[in-house]
């Protein structure tokens, strides 16, 4: 409907948080430029264009409130180009105090600790046709732990003789896809990425229903060495990407991003978010070295959050 704002539509919000540290630093432009497994997370087509035979990535993200997740991925490559991935990652939320009314001057009894968690589970299949271009799909299971939480199933108020009080649990889980396409034109380094995420089914919790928090993502960007400096594009590379966002409960978002590479060993990343209430600001570095046939990675991602604290991501990989 006109004039209508869509917010607070959608559940399992943990599903939209940034996962790769080298993404994050580079305005959270995860649908292109990731090569290694934690790629699946943005775009299950990223993984076609992994170097090597096998790849496995750490990211340990410290969030907003006190909260935090941490994933590890791992990618091995096939036959015929086609790239298997497994994935996990599991969100803290910390430790609450719950509460329910009680007939007291201060209103509530205290009911106990309780730790709400959250997890997501995936596999990929991803496979690059030609050498422009590539396909990806996710199949993933997130599931969520709400705690206990007190609820009468008898009685009318707190001064009822018939109160019948019980701990329930509250916990959901449920299936969903993300579906990834990525492709390089073959000029100045052009590519072009497209991703629908979180399809599923609505989820139903007592008497609320919600659908997981479903969106499409078109990203673009380009090798600006090309144009500035295509004979030392050996030595320097410097992408420039941006991603339009379109959820489901909100309007279009847009994020900037840029990576300049040293002899693609050393990177520096900067980005901007336009449309959030609170994010803005993204910066990054990043370190690729090699030890015998093995290729190491070290990533850190930085990112303003508002009022909030900001948002410190790492990520440490390897691949052969």
């Amino acid at each position: 409907m006109t004039g209508v704002e869509k917010k607070a539509q959608v559940g399992f919000r943990f599903l939209e948080n940034p996962v790769s540290a080298a993404a994050l630093g580079r305005g959270d432009n995860g649908v292109l430029g990731l090569t290694g497994a934690d790629g699946v997370y943005a775009n299950p087509s990223a993984i076609a264009w992994m170097p090597g035979k096998a790849d496995v990535t750490l990211t340990k993200t410290v969030w907003i409130a006190d909260m935090g997740y941490s994933s590890i991925s791992a990618a091995l490559k096939g036959p015929l180009n086609m790239i298997v991935g497994m994935d996990y990652m599991s969100m803290d939320y910390g430790d609450f105090y719950g509460t329910r009314r009680a007939e007291n001057d201060d209103g509530f009894v205290e009911t106990g600790v309780f730790s709400p968690s959250a997890w997501v589970a995936g596999i990929t299949l991803s496979q690059r046709v030609s050498d422009r271009f590539s396909y990806g799909l996710r199949i993933k299971y997130a599931y969520q732990d709400y705690g206990t939480a007190q609820v009468a199933t008898a009685g009318k108020n707190l001064s009822d003789t018939t109160l019948v009080i019980i701990d329930r649990d509250y916990n959901h889980g449920a299936p969903a896809i993300d579906i990834g396409t990525t492709y390089a034109f073959g000029f100045y380094g052009i590519r072009f990425g497209a991703v629908i995420q979180n399809f599923s089914q609505e989820i139903q919790i007592e008497r609320e229903k919600f659908p997981m928090p479903f969106r499409v993502c078109f990203s673009t960007d380009m090798d600006l060495m090309t144009l500035i400096a295509p004979d030392m594009m050996d030595v320097h590379t410097l992408r420039l990407g941006v991603e339009s966002l379109h959820p489901r409960d909100f309007k279009e978002r847009i994020k900037f991003g840029m990576e300049y590479a040293l002899h693609k060993s050393f990177f520096v990343r900067s980005g901007y978010l336009i449309n959030y209430d609170e994010r803005g600001l993204t910066a990054g570095i990043g370190i690729r070295t090699t030890l015998g046939k093995t290729h190491f990675v070290f990533d850190y991602g930085f990112q303003e959050f508002g009022n909030f604290r900001n948002v410190h991501s790492f990520s440490a990989g390897f691949s052969f």
